[in-house]
């Protein structure tokens, strides 16, 4: 343990367990709200950008795409890096070079040191996610109070998603551009001075080696095909950039698996991928992050291209599901001590499932009074079921893969959110009038949610709450 380290245990020692656990949750989810706010803040800041910088429609794209791609391809290599070095140290890194990077885009010249910037922001943000949740289950020994943690760093994930349209738009029509990026300075400073003053040291397993190829292949993996999914939305799914992309990315696949089978000391151990609660845990994640940012995305093009919201007038629009999110997270982590967590996951799904259906069947054309209550519902049964299936898989972890688990968790939810986007223009895009695309796309975003009700039936162990520890 390093100097800093100990610094940060000893000063551990001198607080309560409660104090110290809030300071952590406040650290970790300043630093996760930052992450996932970048994701969709951008949004509504490219066409300034692109007017300013002078940037082509491919440099846009990567602006745009760059940082999720390498996000979701080096989750799982920023896992495995927390569990062997420690998550509080990597989580540190992982903050210093979101902010430097930050700092960077803000700054850029033109399109190519922008995009550059946007690529080390990834990498930052993949270090941060994976500690994120390792962090709150050191902090939170206590399966009851860990659930609620957990449950509101779930609930930061759809109010920064659902948040960054109305922050963008508010800053690029007051401040310009550059500010979507200078706001994450301040906050990763904030994040970077909380995390090391009030949280303890974590836990190391050095004796571990880091397998670089298996790494390089799941990243490759990850990226391939989130970058296949992305294109599909725009080029359409036969399209031979989308289909080469796709072959690449089973490859990718085929190999790591592979190498998991020589390896001495897997990535991601297969004994891990054979737990149905875990495996399960991270399936529903992946359904229900497909439904709802799919929705996010198909209901945004239709607020502002079709309904002639600005962007700030869209990220109002979305607000009902926002507001939803931070309640259902908070009362779903008191609830799951009575409960368990398998009834509240499934109950979230069906909700969510019933809003979307809803949304499918209000017509052609419908007013925004009559979305109000499926976008409520879609945000609320989201946020309900996370924390379910967030206790799930890191309560599935053996000990010293929490780091491992939580990426695998994340990296099925961005892949998830990716195919959802990428779905949803293709269905706008191919689909014989917009109506009925929109329409289609809510539908099929319905059928996940169910399917992950019956997942959460199957995989989510009753009594998950008082089961954790």
């Amino acid at each position: 343990m390093d100097g800093q380290e100990a610094g940060g245990a000893g000063q551990a020692r001198h607080r309560g367990p409660a104090a110290d656990g809030r300071r952590t949750l406040l650290a970790v989810c300043t630093g996760y709200f930052m992450v996932i706010l970048d994701v969709t803040i951008i949004n509504v800041a490219v066409p300034a950008v692109g007017r300013d910088l002078g940037a082509s429609l491919t440099g846009i794209q990567w602006i745009t795409d760059g940082y999720t791609l390498v996000f979701a391809g080096l989750l799982l290599t920023g896992g495995a890096l927390g569990d062997r070095l420690g998550h509080r140290r990597v989580f540190c890194w992982g903050v210093g070079v979101f902010t430097v990077a930050s700092g960077g885009c803000a700054l850029a010249p033109g399109t190519g040191v922008l995009v550059a910037a946007r690529l080390v922001e990834g990498l930052g943000a993949a270090l941060i996610v994976p500690g994120s949740l390792a962090l709150l289950q050191e902090a939170y020994p206590d399966p009851v109070a860990r659930s609620r943690a957990f449950g509101l760093w779930g609930s930061m994930a759809g109010i920064a998603a659902s948040a960054g349209p109305l922050l963008g738009g508010l800053l690029v029509s007051t401040a310009g551009w550059r500010w979507v990026f200078l706001i994450n300075l301040p906050v990763g400073a904030l994040c970077l001075a909380l995390t090391l003053r009030h949280v303890a040291a974590s836990p190391r397993q050095q004796a571990r080696p880091l397998d670089v190829p298996a790494q390089c292949a799941v990243a490759a993996m990850v990226a391939l095909l989130t970058a296949a999914l992305n294109e599909a939305g725009r080029r359409g799914w036969s399209d031979p950039v989308v289909l080469a992309a796709a072959a690449l990315a089973v490859a990718a696949a085929a190999a790591f698996a592979v190498r998991e089978r020589l390896a001495r000391t897997p990535v991601l151990p297969l004994r891990l991928l054979r737990s149905p609660s875990l495996s399960g845990g991270a399936a529903i994640g992946l359904l229900f992050n497909f439904a709802f940012y799919g929705m996010v995305f198909t209901a945004s093009l239709d607020f502002q291209h079709q309904r002639g919201y600005s962007a700030l007038g869209t990220g109002l629009a979305l607000f009902p599901a926002v507001a939803m999110t931070m309640f259902a997270s908070a009362l779903s982590g008191r609830l799951a001590r009575r409960t368990g967590h398998r009834p509240l996951v499934i109950v979230g799904m069906l909700v969510a499932a019933l809003g979307l259906a809803g949304w499918a069947a209000a017509g052609t054309d419908p007013g925004y009074g009559l979305l109000v209550v499926p976008l409520m519902a879609a945000g609320f049964g989201t946020s309900f079921a996370l924390t379910g299936a967030t206790s799930t898989v890191m309560a599935s972890a053996p000990t010293g893969y929490a780091g491992t688990a939580s990426a695998f968790f994340n990296t099925t939810r961005q892949l998830g959110s990716a195919a959802g986007v990428a779905l949803g223009g293709t269905l706008l895009a191919t689909a014989t009038d917009y109506g009925s695309g929109l329409r289609l796309s809510m539908a099929i975003g319905s059928a996940a949610y169910l399917a992950a009700a019956v997942l959460a039936a199957l995989c989510v162990p009753p009594g998950a709450a008082a089961a954790q520890g």
